[in-house]
């Protein structure tokens, strides 16, 4: 009896001294519920890109003169932003540009000489600066003629001729619209000696009128060098931007 007793104590010890088992961890791989999902906050995505207005130029234009001498024109840094006009008007364009534009002159010892012109072409879609623009027309008229009437009293017809006088009016407006034009705005004409000649342009303000429609704009230079024999003449156009 002692025995089964003491076997019976020590059964009910161990099961007391046995931990409870451990619950299972949760799944690693699982959300946390003890904290919040976060969210996207809208105000902190990042919208469109701003234009800044820089443009890309393009890769530099180079001739060979029959004397011998080889131009290239090249240019870097360039930017056309556009600008609200003064007049506030929809058919006027303005345009903050800037750029550095280069001419080389490679060849015999002398020192050319010649003029390096740069300026900006603006084209437009429908050009009303050469066209009468927005007008009024009317007409006014008038119109003279001559009736038969007839009167009778007392079963006494009485004949006459009445005169008339009629009018018309009539009014409308016409908008005289051209194709577009393409306008050149020559921003500097220097004329050089040496053989390298440039032009640096910063925050010049080109501005057209009566453009109507889209709008394109691109930036051109001119390279020519002049002897007593003949001139060598070289041309070069960046990137067409539409505005």
């Amino acid at each position: 009896m002692f025995v089964r007793r003491a076997v019976l104590i020590a059964l009910v010890g161990a099961l007391v001294a046995t931990p409870a088992p451990a619950s299972a961890d949760p799944d690693p791989g699982g959300p946390d519920l003890a904290q919040p999902i976060a969210t996207a906050d809208p105000a902190l995505e990042p919208g469109p890109p701003v234009d800044d207005g820089k443009v890309m130029s393009t890769p530099p234009s180079t001739t060979k003169s029959p004397d011998g001498w080889t131009l290239t024109i090249s240019a870097k840094d360039e930017v056309q932003m556009p600008n609200a006009p003064l007049t506030t008007a929809i058919s006027s364009r303005e345009y903050i540009v800037s750029g550095v534009f280069n001419g080389a002159l490679d060849g015999p010892s002398e020192s050319p000489k010649g003029v390096f012109e740069v300026g900006y072409q603006i084209g437009c879609g429908i050009d009303m600066s050469t066209s009468n623009g927005v007008a009024l027309t009317g007409t006014v008229g008038g119109n003279a003629s001559l009736g038969y009437f007839g009167l009778d009293f007392n079963n006494t017809m009485s004949d006459g001729i009445l005169p008339g006088i009629g009018g018309n009016v009539g009014g409308g407006i016409t908008v005289g619209l051209k194709p577009g034009i393409i306008n050149i705005v020559p921003v500097t004409k220097k004329e050089y000696k040496g053989d390298r000649p440039w032009v640096s342009i910063s925050n010049f303000h080109v501005k057209i009128d009566g453009c109507v429609g889209e709008s394109f704009i691109r930036s051109y230079a001119t390279l020519s060098k002049s002897t007593d024999e003949g001139d060598a003449i070289l041309s070069w156009y960046g990137v067409t931007k539409k505005i």
